[in-house]
């Protein structure tokens, strides 16, 4: 996602914070196990996206560039997880329970996962996301750590991959 300006209480957080804060979120994600877990995980994306005060729009738009990968994932695991019981069987396709229930829960997670990332790029400058990556890699450069070229690279991907967005989707349109 690209920056959006704005003054909300999520915006003026040192970028430190919104990094380690994102970081956390992503690890809860992956620790998240059933509804209560999946459901907190969601509640806390909610509060972060509504105390951000970027438009949802603009924030459901980072999901239309994954969306392709979302289903593709999705189809695999439905294909490919044989336990359970069989809901769907044709010839060497079979669709278990337990496929549709790891599809649903992958799909959830890789949505929440993209949404918490978006709300960090979305409330951060990339300078300010430059300068918290450098700092929270400082202690590393005593073992050799490059933290300032790691920063970098990572502002200057950040930076490209909306401008990256837009050309796919000119050329979507053209076609």
């Amino acid at each position: 996602g690209q920056y959006y300006p704005g003054d909300s209480i999520i915006h003026r957080l040192d970028a430190r914070t919104k990094i380690m804060a994102t970081f956390i979120y992503i690890a809860a994600i992956f620790i998240a196990k059933g509804i209560v877990g999946y459901g907190l995980c969601a509640l806390l994306l909610l509060l972060m996206i509504r105390l951000c005060k970027v438009p949802v729009k603009l924030m459901l738009s980072g999901l239309k560039s994954i969306i392709v990968i979302i289903i593709f994932t999705v189809v695999l695991n439905m294909l490919f997880i044989r336990t359970g019981k069989e809901l769907f069987g044709f010839g060497i396709i079979h669709i278990t329970l337990d496929g549709v229930i790891v599809s649903i829960r992958l799909c959830i997670r890789l949505i929440m996962l993209v949404l918490g990332s978006s709300v960090l790029t979305l409330v951060t400058s990339p300078i300010s996301l430059t300068e918290g990556i450098e700092a929270l890699l400082k202690p590393f450069k005593k073992v050799g750590v490059p933290a300032h070229e790691i920063a970098m690279m990572m502002s200057i991907a950040l930076r490209f991959i909306p401008t990256l967005v837009d050309e796919l989707d000119k050329i979507k349109k053209a076609q």
